[in-house]
């Protein structure tokens, strides 16, 4: 039982994902500060307002604040931006020089629903219907 717990644990997608959320969560707090301490008085300045957080309408007494909003959706797009640039862009590029870009099977259409199905595939998975074997 140890055995196969050391190699859950030493797999390479558990590290992967361990890594990831590391850098994911250091990657947050920096952007989260950059779009708080930069990005927002730097828009605030340019609207003449002082803070994004203050910002707010009134609906039949109801208050919808949405200069919190904005700061997120800000600090989120800066986030999986610098991710995409940072992190996936570079592992990609370095996968596809090792020669282990992930091999796609081959598919074919079902004629029945035309979905995607594999080609050694002998009934189709969404609408079980019967598909021809293709000659090999």
């Amino acid at each position: 039982m140890l055995k196969q717990f050391r190699d859950f644990i030493l797999r390479g997608n558990l590290l992967d994902l361990a890594v990831a959320v590391v850098i994911g969560a250091a990657c947050t707090g920096l952007v989260n500060s950059l779009v708080k301490d930069m990005i927002t008085p730097l828009l605030s300045a340019i609207g003449a307002k002082q803070s994004f957080f203050d910002l707010s309408f009134t609906v039949n007494g109801s208050v919808f604040n949405y200069g919190d909003f904005l700061n997120q959706v800000i600090s989120f797009l800066l986030t999986a931006l610098v991710i995409f640039f940072l992190v996936v862009k570079p592992m990609n590029h370095l996968m596809g020089r090792l020669g282990r870009t992930p091999q796609e099977d081959p598919v074919r259409e079902c004629p029945e629903c035309l979905s995607k199905v594999p080609v050694a595939a002998r009934r189709c998975a969404f609408c079980t219907a019967g598909i021809e074997p293709v000659a090999a």
